[in-house]
């Protein structure tokens, strides 16, 4: 009797200290890992934004020394300059100098927006299809899931005295709080209301910049971001 109670509590032994011990290295690792791989895959993103705002940069520039027009607002790009140039309808302001990029539509790409997009890519300054040539179809998508577009009116004021961010501007949609942070660190000055980097929060997917900008990052929002170039 004795016997066959002394085995019964050998089989209903719980693990041991040193198990238990093994098993939180366990997790503790792997949850390490997971964190880890979370903040490379945001660095990586964060890395091809900022690539992405200084290509498109250059994109412009290079394309005005080559064709002495601004993209978008290029009346030459309406005829046929090879294969790879989409036809488009010219827009009426086309050749006075200034894309028309109003910050409210600017996800929608109305104006001159989806021109310019298709110019750069007709002289093979991005990648893309140069044939979509209208709506926000015509807008590339960013790292972190939204769009990628322009804008020219003034928006995003902020600073003591205010004054809006003007000229022509990359925007983003859909920033998370920790990446706009970071872009903004990396590109200008880490504030969201002075510089030449603005982010204004974005409560759903590609809202277009606000009219003013946001006073202080938070981690938990989303922001639409622009870059003047």
């Amino acid at each position: 009797m004795n016997r066959i109670n002394i085995k019964s509590r050998k089989n209903e032994s719980g693990f041991t200290l040193i198990e238990i011990a093994i098993v939180l290295v366990i997790i503790g690792l792997l949850l390490g890992g997971v964190l880890q791989g979370q903040q490379l895959i945001e660095n990586s993103r964060v890395k091809a934004a900022t690539n992405d705002f200084n290509g498109i940069a250059a994109a412009v520039f290079s394309y005005q020394d080559r064709y002495g027009r601004l993209p978008g607002d290029d009346p030459g790009a309406i005829t046929a300059r090879g294969a790879s140039w989409a036809l488009a309808a010219a827009p009426a302001t086309a050749g006075n100098g200034v894309i028309e990029a109003a910050a409210a539509t600017a996800f929608t790409a109305t104006g001159e927006i989806a021109p310019f997009f298709s110019h750069l890519r007709s002289a093979g300054f991005i990648a893309g299809d140069p044939s979509i040539t209208t709506g926000a179809q015509s807008l590339p998508q960013n790292s972190f899931g939204g769009l990628t577009t322009i804008a020219t009116d003034s928006v995003l004021t902020g600073g003591t005295p205010a004054v809006g961010l003007n000229g022509l501007k990359v925007c983003m949609g859909t920033v998370g709080g920790s990446a706009a942070i970071a872009l903004d660190t990396q590109l200008d000055d880490g504030s969201p209301d002075s510089g030449r980097f603005r982010s204004s929060l974005s409560a759903t997917p590609n809202l277009p910049p606000a009219a003013a900008a946001a006073t202080a990052y938070s981690e938990d929002s989303s922001y639409t971001v622009c870059y003047r170039i």
